[in-house]
């Protein structure tokens, strides 16, 4: 499991005082890169070989400017040519759920413009962080 700290900025809310349903994207985005940095893959743009292919987010509670929240990511499903990670977004000080993530994210050749099996050196990093609920 990796975890990041985001600090809610005011561009990031709505007129009505809460996290825009669009931040958590980005947070979720911002998590898979840290996590992924975390495993020593590089997350450049010639060495980058995953696609996101699907992603969601149930909103579970508001979300506010200058809140602090903790991101938990961890690697919920590993495949032949995929993986999928879940998100739990926390608020750093009480520990509430805010909401909860999913991302599948498929290695692709950019070059031959088609899937392909995730490197077994990628693959193996992968497997040693995968979490069973």
């Amino acid at each position: 499991m990796h975890e990041l700290e985001v600090d809610v900025r005011f561009s990031e809310t709505d007129a009505l005082g809460h996290i825009n349903n669009t931040s958590y994207f980005i947070y979720l985005e911002e998590a898979r890169m840290k996590f992924f940095e975390a495993l020593g893959l590089a997350t450049n743009v010639e060495s980058w070989n995953f696609l996101l292919a699907s992603t969601n987010c149930d909103f579970i509670a508001q979300g506010y400017f200058n809140q602090l929240l903790t991101i938990r990511s961890s690697i919920k499903k590993v495949g032949t040519k995929s993986c999928e990670m879940a998100h739990d977004i926390l608020c750093a000080q009480t520990g509430e759920i805010i909401a909860k993530g999913s991302a599948v994210l498929v290695c692709f050749n950019f070059l031959n413009q088609k899937s392909e099996p995730i490197p077994e050196m990628i693959k193996e990093k992968l497997i040693s962080h995968l979490v069973h609920n």
